[in-house]
């Protein structure tokens, strides 16, 4: 007796189908499940066996074989519990001569037959459709997330029991679940209590913001304890273009993958903004883990915003690891037997004091740090790593008179309205061209296209070189940043004005912060 039926498993942010076959056959009973199982497949069997137990049905003592194809593959996770169940009913005769060719089955059994819901049912959902299947039987939870996408019909299912009479043509009342995507974008995009107008004072770290979010780059703000540093940070997805569906899609592929999509969401519509502790790990931050790897904090990251508080106290090689995705926007993670790549296309905002006790240069108060101790603690930040902040920005102290002012700041619309609009002349200028949407993603050619200057424009950026003893990579750092002041400004090239704002915002590079030069 033998049964053929369908799942599919996940592969970094895709899935792809998996055919599930069942032979039954008449030797001592049991029950082995081969092609590459982790201990989660392994241990379906005794979900399996309760569950069909647990719904009146009989479960067949007979030797039950299981593969799980292509059998190079490695499979985890909980997801096969249903298509193991249904697959050996479907051995045993259960449905007749039924074949379920068109149909794709997602589902952890709880032992009273109950449906659980699993990661990826996004991912799945987009695979069952391109692969040309017609129906997904998941369950409840995962409904509002596989039902995004349009040509393929979601059925919800609480039981394995309902499953069996959904099949069986006894439950004919289960309808498609219908989702109105426009509206569930809609609905799924948080409107978050944080607003620039609650930040007193700090009117040019302000600006600085502004710009990194206009071309979408890198910024760490500097500055003494409590100067507003991680209030400003938490502001930012405020001031950034909303998310595409696209960027929504892709960005909700990687939270569920990652199991950490919310409870009953379907998709991902706010920027995200992720915040690990400088205690983080770096397979928790760059992604992986024992078995299969998962996406870290970069990928969740992607289409966002990647805040790391305290710069200085993330272990040095957590830090290294951030090079890479930072140049590519991807990141790849390897193991013996298999490399997956995620995105991880996010905007870093770092905050940092500019030594131990965080008082260096703050005209308020004195340091109490030795010049060897504040040189020591900058260098944990490395300069390769600092080269690929484009910007770098003093946040002073809060003066009283700002406190208590009355004075409202700007609003975040009014920001992010300048910031879409800069963005819109990025997105023309960079129509056609793979990989770059924002002047923070340009290569050596576009720069080279794009940020044209002019002859005083040359003289004032040989002159910071030669003071700041910038890097080549600063060189273009400089270049991008003022291309993006130039965009918010609307102006068609870059002047001399727009150079010299950009260079400000290289504040690690300049004398002063060497305490002993």
């Amino acid at each position: 007796m033998f049964s053929k039926v369908f799942s599919a498993a996940t592969y970094g942010i895709n899935a792809f189908v998996i055919t599930v076959e069942t032979h039954l056959e008449n030797q001592i009973p049991g029950f082995v499940v081969v092609g590459l199982p982790d201990n989660a497949v392994k241990e379906s069997r005794e979900r399996v066996t309760a569950a069909i137990k647990n719904s009146n049905c009989a479960f067949p003592v007979k030797r039950i074989v299981v593969n799980l194809a292509p059998a190079d593959v490695r499979k985890e996770g909980s997801a096969y519990d249903l298509p193991l169940a249904v697959g050996i009913l479907h051995a045993t005769g259960l449905f007749g001569d039924r074949a379920f060719d068109d149909t794709v089955f997602l589902g952890e059994l709880a032992l009273d037959g109950a449906l659980r819901p699993v990661h990826g049912a996004l991912s799945i959902a987009l695979a069952a459709k391109q692969k040309g299947y017609t129906r997904l039987i998941v369950p409840p939870g995962n409904a509002r997330e596989a039902g995004l996408v349009q040509g393929i019909d979601v059925f919800p299912c609480t039981t394995l029991l309902e499953v069996i009479d959904f099949l069986g043509g006894t439950h004919p009342h289960l309808v498609p679940f219908r989702v109105d995507v426009e509206a569930v974008f809609r609905d799924e995009q948080v409107n978050t209590p944080f607003d620039f107008s609650d930040v007193k004072g700090q009117e040019n770290v302000k600006r600085a913001l502004e710009v990194a979010a206009a071309g979408g780059h890198n910024i760490v703000l500097i500055g003494p304890p409590g100067s507003g540093k991680t209030m400003l940070a938490k502001r930012i997805p405020t001031i950034l273009p909303p998310l595409t569906f696209d960027e929504s899609l892709e960005t909700t592929k990687i939270h569920s993958v990652a199991g950490v999509l919310p409870a009953g969401a379907a998709l991902v519509a706010s920027r995200p903004f992720r915040a690990p502790h400088h205690t983080i790990s770096d397979a928790a931050l760059v992604g992986g883990g024992v078995g299969y790897a998962r996406p870290g904090e970069i990928s969740l990251s992607h289409n966002g915003v990647l805040f790391l508080d305290e710069l200085p106290e993330f272990a040095r090689n957590v830090l290294e690891v951030l090079r890479q995705p930072l140049e590519d926007g991807t990141v790849t993670i390897a193991r013996s037997k298999l490399s997956i790549e995620y995105p991880a296309n996010f905007m870093l905002v770092a905050a940092m004091n500019p030594c131990p006790c965080g008082q260096f240069g703050n005209p308020l108060r004195e340091c109490s740090c030795a010049p060897m101790q504040i040189q020591k603690y900058l260098a944990k930040i490395s300069g390769p790593l600092l080269d690929r902040i484009d910007i770098h920005v003093e946040c002073p102290q809060v003066r009283y008179q700002d406190l208590s002012s009355d004075r409202v700041g700007e609003r975040s619309d009014g920001i992010r309205a300048r910031v879409v609009r800069a963005r819109e002349r990025q997105t023309l200028r960079f129509a056609g061209r793979r990989g770059v949407h924002a002047n923070a993603d340009m290569q050596s050619r576009d720069i080279r296209r794009t940020c044209a200057i002019d002859a005083a424009g040359q003289e004032l950026l040989k002159s910071a070189i030669a003071k700041l003893g910038l890097s080549a990579r600063a060189y273009d750092r400089i270049l991008k940043v003022s291309r993006t002041i130039a965009d918010l400004g609307g102006a068609e090239s870059i002047r001399s004005e727009h150079l010299s704002e950009a260079i400000q915002y290289r504040s690690l590079d300049r004398q002063m912060w060497n305490p002993g030069g």
